[in-house]
């Protein structure tokens, strides 16, 4: 889904992978500089030889400056000397990361494009795992997350998944899960044909686990997908601007540092610019205030429209959403994704949207004829020029409103529900996932807010003006 962006030459901009992509790690952790004795009790004792061994397999020197530590919200990437800005940090040549190629020669043959590079990299895990310390990777794949420390929404329960049922991400979850199981069953077929005795009976939960996993840790490239070990234990801030780069040349993957960083202060790096609806999908952590916060909604025909199969007909024929319309989880020409409003004047809802709702407000035939007619004279877009009747575009508009304040009442009702809830007698994971609903919810209610002030503050405009 993420497309590598080339920089320069051959260095590519790599993301963090993402479905359609748990960490237990939450929020970007804001250390503070340490005393170096703080530091040395902040290390994980139990990876002091990881490093060793991941350069054994490298065959070269990956970092002079960086160790692994423990931060509120796991492993973590801490500087162990002072680190300024513009340096580089870290170099992970290819052949130390995992890649879908280590599949077994008939699994990958078998495993065809009807599973995506996430499947085969969680497949090749769950062989890796299944392996245990005769596994090339153990020293990894050992130190990953376990299930009961990842809080995508993946593995919510009933009670928990019914905190988020306002938002788009729970019908996400549940078709991300669809889409697992239907990749399960490939992997499934393939594992007991060509490796009955290594993995005899492969469970659903074990493939969700891994595929999870991977989603969460990968990284997309110009190579495909990868694991990253070491680097991935880096945690995400969202106002980084360091970032992991592809250097083709050089076959490998490096870090540079954003900022400057006394010994002991963790260092944090941008998976990405994640709405937190992606983030919690995805990675399983959300933040309290997110910047990239997006609400997905969608808007429907009615099936008792009189020109329900005419409105569709135009829609199909005029069918150009540009790039920017694309929303994290799919596309089609009813789902649409709203960004905060930061100014009543300035840049509102997407013209998409409001073209949609020009549609929606037709009710003859020649209304829609006549939109038809003014797309092929222009762009081929439908309905994107406001209405020549002030009432028309206002009665549009109102239907976006209308739509908007209903998602808002649905928001409210949630978050009502949230702080009724008693949390003398709840487990620190229900609270923990309690805590991401709050978040993606109060983001969500904040960007619906600014969206229904500013159609309120057009639709008066498209009033009062003479």
């Amino acid at each position: 889904m993420l497309l590598s962006c080339p920089t320069v030459k051959l260095i590519v901009f790599q993301q963090r992978r993402t479905f359609t992509s748990s960490l237990a790690k939450r929020f970007s952790f804001n250390a503070q500089s340490l005393t170096e004795s703080q530091a040395q009790a902040a290390l994980d004792k139990d990876c002091i030889d990881f490093l060793p061994w991941l350069e054994q397999i490298a065959g070269a020197k990956l970092t002079n400056s960086l160790s692994i530590g423990k931060s509120p919200y796991g492993r973590a990437l801490f500087a162990s000397k002072v680190i300024h800005a513009g340096d580089c940090i870290l170099k992970i040549p290819f052949n130390a990361q995992i890649t879908p190629d280590e599949l077994p020669t008939d699994i990958r043959v078998s495993l065809t494009d009807k599973v995506g590079n996430i499947g085969k990299l969680a497949a090749l895990v769950m062989i890796e795992i299944n392996a245990g310390q005769n596994s090339r990777w153990f020293p990894y794949i050992s130190r990953l997350p376990q299930l009961s420390d990842m809080h995508s929404t993946i593995f919510w329960d009933e009670n928990e998944f019914s905190m988020i049922r306002c938002s788009a991400v729970y019908k996400e979850t549940v078709k991300q899960k669809a889409r697992i199981e239907k990749e399960f069953s490939l992997v499934s077929q393939a594992f007991k044909k060509h490796l009955p005795k290594a993995i005899e009976r492969p469970a659903l939960e074990n493939f969700m686990y891994a595929y999870t996993l991977v989603g969460s840790r990968a990284w997309e490239t110009s190579r495909g997908i990868s694991l990253i070990p070491f680097a991935d234990f880096m945690n995400h801030d969202g106002l980084s601007a360091s970032i992991v780069l592809t250097d083709e040349d050089n076959q490998l993957s490096e870090v540079t540092a954003d900022r400057d960083y006394s010994p002991g202060d963790e260092v944090l790096i941008r998976y990405g610019e994640f709405s937190n609806a992606t983030l919690m999908l995805d990675f399983g952590f959300t933040l309290p205030y997110n910047t990239h916060d997006e609400v997905q909604i969608q808007m429907d025909i009615a099936n008792d429209d009189p020109l329900r199969n005419m409105k569709l007909g135009l829609l199909q024929t005029h069918y150009t959403r540009s790039v920017k319309d694309i929303n994290i989880f799919h596309s089609s020409y009813d789902t649409f994704t709203i960004k905060e409003v930061k100014s009543a004047t300035g840049k509102g809802i997407p013209q998409s949207l409001r073209a949609f709702a020009r549609l929606l407000s037709c009710t003859s035939p020649q209304e829609l004829n006549d939109l038809s007619k003014e797309a092929e004279l222009n762009d081929g877009r439908l309905a994107r020029l406001p209405f020549k009747d002030r009432s028309r575009e206002l009665e549009a508009h109102k239907i976006i409103l209308a739509h908007i304040n209903s998602l808002i009442v649905d928001h409210n009702v949630c978050i009502k529900e949230l702080g009724a809830s008693n949390f003398r007698f709840e487990s620190q994971r229900l609270t923990v996932r309690r805590q991401m609903a709050r978040e993606l919810i109060f983001g969500e209610l904040r960007v619906l807010r600014s969206a229904a002030e500013w159609l309120i503050h057009y639709c008066t405009n498209l009033f009062s003006a003479p």
